[in-house]
């Protein structure tokens, strides 16, 4: 019996590189006959290669899908906290007695490579801090018909590690990497270790791994604009970059917004290399592989947005705590931990592992469905697609989404809430269809349709209306609906004039028009048309100034803070965030950005970090949000990068410094 069972996972392993060639080549997969003889495997194994039994019935589904790749998560904890990923706190583990002991998972694997399965991956969290890691890939190595043991890992630990895990057996690596900017790196993990992480890639290279598969999870607004850089990482390595469509959360909805399409990217890439060429697949593949020619490296994308391939799934995963997943979006868990502690026998784990595979659907439920149901954080289950929901709480409860950190979709949360607080603070003339303070005296109305943009911009902006005699008010916008201010206009005038709050006083702004350009006659707010407008060169200069306290800013200027350097951090984020501007104010145009300028420099005298932002673009209208905007993130992300030591932080001083270019002329703050 036990001669049989290692021809029989002989013969599925004969079976899988016949499989495997006839897709290379194109061609169907050939009879056992044809492929003994192209093996060219003698006597008893030839045999049994012709007269064998199908696929483990067990790890077949009713779809006909048959289950050879086994993936296990060896631990729920990672050493680092990635913004898409992670909370910056963590989150809650299971007790190190509920997870699996490397005996219970040496057990699971052998039973599961009985049954046919030819590759397990080791995953986390991140594998690699698990102590007895190279142990388990040693036992595993032992394992009669297990043709490959591979790991997903960070690389925080790669390089100090692989040479033992190389002897120990492992033969395949993912490394996730998602940007190739240092600087950017630390804002995504909320960590310092990007130099570990390329140590760890070229030694997998000298190491002799073909290839090293780097994965990267591509997000609109952050790395999409590196697609090239990282196929430009495949010229001289013999990388598999692999890009994988993120799949974006904002509360309790899809933002495909923020989801860049396969085809987009390949698109993108192809106006670089028009040569790029596509590579041939195993039928199971879940990437769809190019080539720039001659290239050491290659690249792919994991198309699972845009074009699933649950038809072609292999895929079973264990939980570090022991629970059997058929399908990673699912929500269905059988404990097997449970089943092998209570004495189960070999036959009857195999048989409730069948019954698990057998209720495999045929494919899982639309994105839309999938934020409506109950899972594990993803984190715990899967690290190489970070883009499903993040936990059970941040599904069902948008409003405690605050603890997963400052992400762009938490400011996309707060601009969709805009228009509802502005509902709730103003009210309509029904003469005038002008809206109005409702606690304002009944002639003192103000045309402020576009209140919404200026609570983005961070100051106030009325036009006053020239039969009134009222003093001008200014609106303290941290409480909309509330008349605050005690600033004083000069004699009423013919025409209008803008005035605008900056620390308790009103300054006059000169106007070019006497309508706000963001309404149209009815009132609504619409975008302005800047299709006739002439191109020119527009420029903008923006500050803003973060008081820190002496502690704070001591372990900033000594580069101290945990999370990291918050300097160049904050300057990542702000260049991000002109970026963004258009995603995050409703009415401004998406403009192409020649130039982004984030600058911090420390003033001790205030124990300040001060921010200057300067954007410069060629076209029809200008950059004075990208500016405001890449200072006000900076200013926001050095706050959070220091309100573990003192929440006694002031953002003060956000303003336009200097504009150039547009109808209304240069503006040069004094």
């Amino acid at each position: 019996m036990a001669a049989a069972a290692v021809w029989g996972r002989l013969v599925r392993g004969a079976r899988g590189a016949a499989a495997r060639r006839a897709c290379s080549t194109g061609a169907r997969a050939r009879a056992p006959a044809a492929a003994a003889q192209e093996l060219q495997i003698p006597g008893r194994g030839r045999f049994l290669l012709e007269h064998a039994a199908p696929f483990s019935p067990f790890l077949t589904d009713s779809f006909g899908r048959q289950h050879n790749y086994l993936r296990i998560s060896l631990t729920e904890k990672c050493n680092l906290r990635c913004q898409y990923c992670m909370p910056e706190e963590g989150v809650k583990l299971t007790p190190k007695s509920e997870l699996l002991t490397a005996q219970e998972i040496i057990t699971l694997a052998r039973l599961f490579v009985k049954e046919g399965v030819e590759k397990i991956r080791l995953t986390g969290g991140e594998p690699l801090i698990r102590p007895d890691v190279v142990d388990i890939v040693g036992q595993l190595y032992k394992l009669e018909g297990l043709k490959t043991i591979a790991v997903t890992t960070n690389g925080i630990n790669l390089t100090r590690l692989l040479p033992r895990l190389k002897e120990a057996g492992l033969n395949a690596i993912n490394i996730s990497l998602d940007t190739l900017v240092p600087a950017k790196f630390e804002f995504i993990v909320r960590r310092k270790g990007f130099h570990k992480v390329m140590e760890g890639i070229h030694k997998a290279t000298e190491l002799g791994y073909r290839p090293v598969k780097v994965n990267c999870v591509v997000m609109r607004g952050l790395n999409e604009d590196e697609l090239l850089d990282f196929v430009d990482f495949t010229k001289d390595l013999p990388l598999d970059v692999r890009f994988i469509e993120y799949m974006p959360f904002d509360g309790n909805k899809w933002n495909f917004k923020k989801m860049v399409s396969y085809k987009e990217m390949l698109d993108t890439i192809k106006q670089r290399w028009p040569e790029l060429e596509r590579l041939p697949c195993e039928t199971s593949s879940t990437a769809k592989s190019y080539k720039v020619p001659h290239f050491q490296g290659q690249i792919s994308f994991i198309t699972s947005m845009s074009e699933h391939f649950c038809g072609s799934c292999n895929r079973l995963r264990i939980t570090a705590d022991g629970n059997l997943k058929v399908c990673l979006f699912g929500n269905s868990e059988v404990s097997l931990r449970d089943h092998l502690r209570s004495g189960a026998s070999e036959e009857e784990l195999v048989q409730i592992i069948g019954a698990a595979v057998g209720r495999k659907k045929k494919q899982h439920a639309g994105m839309f469905n999938i934020s409506q149901m109950k899972n594990r954080p993803m984190i715990l289950i899967e690290p190489t697609l970070m883009s499903f929901p993040l936990c059970q709480d941040a599904l069902q409860n948008p409003s405690n989404s605050k603890q997963w950190g400052h992400t762009f979709s938490h400011w996309l949360t707060l601009r969709a809430s805009l228009p509802r607080q502005k509902g709730k603070a103003l009210m309509k003339n029904k003469l005038t269809g002008q809206l109005f303070l409702p606690r304002s005296h009944p002639e003192q109305q103000w045309h402020i349709t576009g209140i919404l943009q200026t609570q983005l911009r961070g100051y106030c902006v009325f036009q006053k209306d020239s039969s009134s005699t009222f003093d001008t008010k200014c609106l303290d916008t941290s409480l909309v609906g509330q008349v605050s201010g005690d600033c004083q206009s000069k004699e009423a005038s013919s025409g209008s004039e803008f005035y605008t709050m900056d620390l308790g006083s009103c300054t006059k702004v000169p106007r070019a028009s006497d309508n706000l350009t963001h309404t149209d006659e009815e009132g609504r707010a619409t975008m302005v048309d800047v299709g006739g407008k002439p191109d020119s060169r527009r420029s903008a200069v923006a500050g803003a100034v973060v008081l820190l306290g002496e502690k704070a800013f001591g372990m900033v200027r000594q580069n101290q803070v945990k999370k990291g350097d918050v300097l160049a951090v904050a300057q990542i984020a702000g260049i991000q965030g002109a970026k963004l501007t258009s995603q995050l104010i409703p009415l401004c145009h998406n403009i192409p950005l020649y130039h982004v300028e984030v600058s911090l420099s420390l003033d001790e005298a205030r124990y300040a970090v001060v921010i200057r932002s300067s954007c410069q673009t060629w076209g029809r209208t200008g950059v004075e949000m990208e500016a405001l905007t890449a200072a006000s993130l900076a200013a926001l992300t050095v706050y959070d990068m220091c309100k573990a030591v003192t929440h006694d932080i002031v953002i003060e001083d956000v303003k336009l410094l200097s504009k150039t270019g547009g109808q209304r002329g240069d503006f040069s703050r004094v």
